[in-house]
């Protein structure tokens, strides 16, 4: 529709010049009686030409030649909008579009040809996969998918950060453990790693090697062990999500390629860092950052941001035109630090895109369930799919804009009513395969023939509702953004909803009848496209 009114314009414009360089911004407007299509620019051209937009508006209107087989209606509203109304016979041509390309409705050539990197998840393999890291998989995971929706090629990556204080601190957890259970009288430390997967870890080592290992270095067998055991436990939860990586990144290559040394040679070269109180300082505040930060401690060990920005400057070195990085909170006040050192190395940072999701909150029986991973006492990912299921879970993760705080009510997740989305978007869809089941045993076939049959309002709601998933997914492309492709899918789910209760297939004439199982039939398959872009099943029967 939007296209149709653009060609317009431009025709138009022969006839009125100040049209031709007129922004011409086109709005769904949200009252039915608004037409289906509004334009402002009447109101955007009175102040230039110093005439009433009302009047600009009649003198565009007058200009305007539509079919009127496609635009039956063209008026003046409020200060100067121009409402477009379509016939129903021309917003209908949806339906047998949707039904061509099926399973490609939705899809665009929007980035072809280009090459994008989403990293996500990235979990330290210390344990298992928590909650937090849960919706940082589930989001990452259908960036990844609305980027493909689009026509990008897209690497999903996992940073495997495998050096550091935190995997020391991990294979001595394991080994005080082990041998906890030869009996020796071991104290442990506060901040170890107290879960019941450690104590696992070490009984297999036990069970192995018996206890020959009492001496052995705790960066030995009992990291290797450790994190050998933990990276496939978080695989395999991913796997549960239907999130595979097809990059795995190891941080250790860093410093095996000489890349942490070589970027510290090239920070000292330019300038860029400095020595002081027995640490490498990075002069951020020179780069437009508040203040300078250690990149390595007086210890010798790197803090963070520096492999940090060794591993990006890889990133840019395999070509990405797209860089897509999903981190939490905790790293909303730290990112920047890498970006500026990456622009002042002479990467255009215009191509990385941060995604910051806030925290989850589990509720459930009434009360906040507290998490916190070295204490053991959180709540691993695998635990809430099994209290619920995977569509439930990346539905919930993706339905909130990831700036929001999530609260993660599982028992109302498991309700089997209208009160949980999941249920009431995957009914839909079930409920009109049962339709179809139905009315092939009445020997009703949906028919494109007479979609100009379909006037009613709720028919006609629904059409237009379907016309906008292209926009929806090509939306989200730009914004990386699935809770929109979640909110469109409630409403056409609604929408759907209430024109079954109205309009009848069955019993209805024939010739309107098929045309009503071809707009379900074309509602099936864009919630079905819809699930598949956020990452849930369509079932066919509930």
């Amino acid at each position: 529709m939007k296209k149709y009114i653009l060609e317009l314009f431009a025709k138009a414009a022969n006839k009125i010049e100040y049209l031709k360089d007129a922004p011409i911004i086109l709005d769904v407007p949200k009252a039915d009686s608004h037409g289906d299509i509004a334009c402002n620019v009447a109101l955007g051209l009175s102040r230039a030409l110093k005439k009433n937009p009302r009047q600009i508006a009649e003198e565009i209107i007058a200009s305007l030649d539509p079919d009127a087989n496609v635009i039956t209606k063209m008026e003046i509203a409020g200060p100067g909008f121009i409402n477009f109304f379509f016939s129903p016979g021309y917003l209908a041509r949806i339906i047998t579009e949707v039904t061509e390309k099926d399973s490609d409705f939705g899809k665009s050539d929007r980035y072809k040809g280009k090459k994008a990197n989403v990293e996500f998840v990235s979990a330290n393999p210390t344990g298992p996969l928590t909650v937090g890291h849960g919706r940082n998989a589930v989001v990452g995971d259908t960036v990844a998918n609305i980027l493909e929706w689009n026509g990008c090629e897209v690497d999903r990556e996992y940073y495997f950060n495998n050096a550091g204080r935190q995997m020391r601190v991990l294979g001595d957890s394991v080994k005080h453990r082990y041998l906890e259970l030869l009996g020796e009288d071991i104290k442990f430390p506060e901040d170890y790693y107290q879960g019941e997967y450690i104590t696992d870890i070490a009984r297999g080592l036990l069970d192995e090697y018996g206890d020959s290992l009492r001496d052995e270095d705790p960066e030995g067998k009992f990291r290797e062990r450790a994190e050998s055991v933990i990276f496939a436990d978080i695989r395999g939860t991913l796997e549960r999500l239907n999130i595979r990586h097809s990059v795995f990144y190891n941080e250790n290559s860093l410093y095996e390629e000489g890349r942490i040394q070589g970027l510290l040679d090239l920070f000292n070269e330019r300038g860029l860092s400095y020595h002081k109180d027995g640490a490498v300082w990075l002069k951020l505040s020179e780069l437009g950052n508040e203040q300078d930060k250690v990149i390595v401690k007086s210890t010798g060990e790197p803090t963070y941001r520096l492999p940090d920005i060794a591993y990006h400057v890889t990133k840019y070195e395999r070509g990405y035109d797209r860089i897509v990085d999903l981190f939490g909170s905790d790293h909303a006040a730290t990112y920047p630090d890498v970006l500026a050192a990456l622009k002042e190395l002479g990467y255009d940072t215009e191509k990385m895109k941060v995604l910051i999701h806030q925290f989850v909150t589990i509720l459930k029986d009434g009360g906040i369930v507290k998490m916190s991973t070295r204490k053991a006492n959180y709540i691993t990912l695998d635990e809430l799919i099994d209290w619920t299921n995977p569509d439930i879970v990346r539905y919930y993760f993706n339905n909130r804009t990831i700036n929001s705080h999530l609260n993660f009510d599982v028992d109302l997740a498991k309700k089997q009513s209208d009160e949980n989305p999941v249920f009431y978007l995957q009914y839909a869809h079930a409920r009109i395969c049962s339709i179809i089941r139905t009315v092939n045993e009445q020997e009703l076939k949906a028919s494109h023939d007479h979609l100009d049959l379909l006037v009613r309002d709720e028919e006609i709601r629904l059409i237009k509702k379907i016309h906008q998933f292209e926009e929806v997914i090509a939306e989200a492309g730009e914004n990386l953004d699935g809770s929109k492709i979640c909110l469109y899918l409630e409403e056409l789910a609604g929408l759907f909803h209430r024109f079954y209760t109205v309009c009848r297939i069955i019993g209805s004439e024939k010739n309107l009848a098929e045309a009503r199982l071809a707009l379900v039939a074309a509602v099936k398959i864009v919630l079905r496209n819809g699930l598949s872009v956020v990452g849930l099943s369509a079932p066919e029967r509930m």
